[in-house]
């Protein structure tokens, strides 16, 4: 059942998978705040509603603390918190300098956790409510190219089960660690149409996730139908990928 009274907050909420979640809640009638380091073209927006844009770098702690006031001035309140914003662009590990390695993990776990922080500041003080930490199945498997991104990813695990354990029973801490996602930035990471047609066919569900099966997953782990989820993680992987051993064995190819 939607709930128009909600304050959501999407960290990267403007575009990929981000936007798939911000379109998510604000069908699901809540108020949407995005933000990111510089506006977008066009805001999410689903019939008349339309999410609301905050200019923030989360590496700057001093710009989220700022964010946080201006969210309880203006609101009084948060429901939800989607640490969505993250990433890392191919490098291997004995390349890349040890700056390059900060820089990841300062985005993809130091920033969440400031975030989380102040989320559930505001959140224990008020009525609760959920944060909602975006994770990779990169936390789950080997992450050749993106080492440092799935070490921080996994990480995160870590950090939601510890948070959902001490900031209980308001405030819900959970997961959801999506696998590939088909966004307009998926030939960076797959390649041309052959590249991601060719990775579909190693996903059970003969498809990449689209960035609202994303979204339709944070709307329920923040719902009152998942009042009992907290310190998990939702794998949203369409199956998972299909054991390398089974194409490579002379054996059991029924």
């Amino acid at each position: 059942m939607s709930n128009p009274q909600r304050i959501i907050l999407v960290t990267g909420g403007a575009k990929g998978v981000g936007r798939g979640i911000s379109e998510s809640f604000l069908a699901n009638g809540d108020q949407v705040l995005v933000c990111g380091r510089e506006a977008p073209e066009t805001l999410p927006a689903v019939g008349d509603r339309k999410a609301e844009f905050l200019a923030v770098d989360i590496r700057d702690t001093a710009a989220v603390d700022a964010l946080f006031t201006q969210i309880t001035e203006r609101y009084g309140r948060l429901d939800v918190l989607v640490n969505n914003a993250g990433g890392a662009p191919f490098a291997m590990a004995d390349k890349a300098s040890p700056r390059f390695h900060e820089k990841i993990f300062a985005l993809n776990l130091l920033a969440p956790f400031h975030l989380a922080q102040k989320a559930n500041a505001l959140m224990q003080a008020r009525d609760g409510g959920t944060i909602v930490f975006i994770g990779s199945v990169s936390a789950l498997r080997p992450s050749p190219g993106t080492a440092a991104y799935g070490a921080a990813k996994a990480a995160t695990l870590s950090l939601v089960q510890s948070l959902a354990v001490e900031w209980a029973p308001k405030v819900r801490v959970v997961a959801v660690s999506p696998g590939p996602v088909l966004t307009e930035q998926a030939e960076l990471h797959y390649g041309d149409a052959a590249g991601i047609a060719a990775v579909e066919r190693t996903i059970p569900m003969r498809r990449m996730a689209m960035p609202a099966d994303v979204g339709a997953a944070c709307v329920w782990v923040s719902s009152a139908a998942a009042a009992y989820l907290s310190g998990s993680n939702l794998l949203l992987h369409g199956g998972g990928e299909r054991p390398a051993f089974l194409d490579a064995a002379t054996v059991n190819k029924g």
